[in-house]
Parts: C-alpha cells; structure tokens; sequence
C-alpha cells in the first residue's frame, strides 16, 4: 500500500463480494447523480456525462432513462462497457462502478421508472416515443468512504492534525458484485 495508508493506526482496506458488495454500491449511489462515462474501450477519448440513476434494483443493476436518439445510446450501441463515477459528498461517499450497458425499449419498466421531474426532458410525459432505458449491470467497481459518518471523520482529523499522526476514519476497497 501507499505510504498514507501504511501510517494507518487501524485498517482501512476492506474488499467486498457478493451481497455485501450490492449492498454498499446501493447506499453509494441511490439517489446521487453521477458522471456517466461511456466510450470507454474505442481508443477514442470517452465520453462524459452527468446522470442520475431511476432505480438500483436487487440485483444490483443500476436503471437510467434516455433518449433513443442520444449519442450516449449510439456509443453503448457501438461500446456497451461504461463507467460511472459517483461522489455523495465532498469528504466521503465515492464509487467507481464499471459495467455493462443495454439500451432496452420497455413501455411497463418506463411507467415503473418513470418521475413527472423527467417531463422537463421528455416533453410529451411518460408515453414519450423517445424515452429508452440503459441499465447498466455492475462488473466490478472500487469505493472510499469513511466508516462512522463525516463529523467523526473530521474529527479523527483535526486531531490527527494536531498530533501529527496519519488518523482518518476512511475505508475503501474493490467490490465484486
């Protein structure tokens, strides 16, 4: 490990598979927007975005609404590897997700994803003829967070400033969904 991480008085990596995984993506990343990054293994430079996910289901998919004629679905079309870069806050909360995409056309999962706020993209409500779905599947992702909530965070820091010493409350590690 690096050189910070190494004055670490207590551990601060922790990898998560599985279930834990999906469940630390899904406190991540429901309700906070991200960069959706797609373009990614063309060799052309990738493609940025701002998004917010409708939905991050049980399984762990993460469910976006688009329009069909985006150059966002025409690089999934060509490239279905993205990433999303999300960030919950400016001291903690941040996530690499890496996935899969698929433009998927379903009126019932658009009803289902569906918020009168998205009328201000899709002008002609939920029946719009241009609202697709992206859902992305999660492959694999990497996450920094703090383990006891930012004012505990902040706290082991000013102390850690005032001594001297390495003490942050940060943990990350690589989810394997």
């Amino acid at each position: 490990m690096d050189s910070i991480n190494q004055q670490q008085p207590e551990d601060n990596f922790q990898n998560l598979e599985g279930n834990e995984a999906w469940k630390k993506l899904k406190e991540m990343a429901e309700g906070v927007s991200c960069f959706f990054c797609s373009n990614i293994k063309t060799g052309l430079p990738f493609s940025t975005r701002p998004m917010s996910p409708q939905k991050i289901d049980d399984n762990g998919d993460l469910w976006f609404l688009s329009p069909n004629d985006s150059h966002k679905n025409m690089e999934i079309e060509t490239d279905p590897m993205v990433q999303l870069l999300f960030q919950g806050s400016k001291y903690s909360d941040f996530l690499n997700v890496y996935g899969i995409a698929e433009i998927i056309e379903d009126k019932e999962k658009i009803k289902e994803l569906w918020e009168p706020i998205l009328k201000t993209w899709f002008t002609e409500g939920v029946d719009d003829p241009r609202i697709s779905i992206i859902k992305v599947s999660p492959t694999q992702g990497y996450y920094w967070d703090n383990k006891h909530g930012n004012a505990i965070a902040f706290a082991k820091q000013l102390v850690g400033a005032a001594l001297g010493k390495t003490l942050d409350d940060s943990i990350e590690g690589k989810l394997q969904v």
